[in-house]
């Protein structure tokens, strides 16, 4: 028997090229474009082909490391050794020229947030009772408008 419906587009080498456009970032809806598909032919793919599902998901893993190693890089800081040229006495020099980039507080807050969200939570915990009811710190704060100023 016969599959029905139409053929489907797919090739044996859309699995290395998926893999090289996850490395750079690409998207199913990317993919989709890249091979002039519709982005349910991508999931339906991803659903049946091991091998390009493969591809994908190693493409992605890679981006995602690169970009987790530069994000480390930037919240620990790091140095880059670099070559400085001057002018001695008429004569051009090289000199050793390290350039240090401090930690970054953006990249660190980001870090903590994502890995550690339970401690490093955006949001403050709320405040501990203080034992006044709201009817209490009304009464004082209209006492404090009263008094006179000195």
């Amino acid at each position: 028997m016969s599959e029905r419906g139409r053929p489907s587009s797919y090739k044996a080498e859309y699995a290395d090229l998926a893999r090289k456009f996850c490395m750079l970032g690409a998207t199913n809806d990317d993919l989709a474009t890249c091979f002039e598909v519709a982005g349910g032919t991508i999931d339906y793919w991803i659903a049946t082909h091991p091998e390009f599902a493969d591809g994908v998901q190693k493409g992605r893993d890679i981006a995602d490391a690169n970009i987790v190693e530069k994000l480390y890089s930037r919240a620990m800081g790091y140095t880059i050794d670099s070559k400085k040229y001057v002018l001695y006495r008429g004569e051009q020099k090289e000199l050793p020229h390290p350039i240090h980039y401090p930690p970054d507080v953006r990249a660190i807050m980001f870090w903590l947030r994502n890995r550690r969200r339970q401690r490093w939570n955006e949001h403050a915990p709320p405040p501990e009772e203080s034992g006044l009811t709201l009817a209490e710190l009304e009464e004082a704060s209209e006492r404090a408008r009263s008094m006179p100023v000195r």
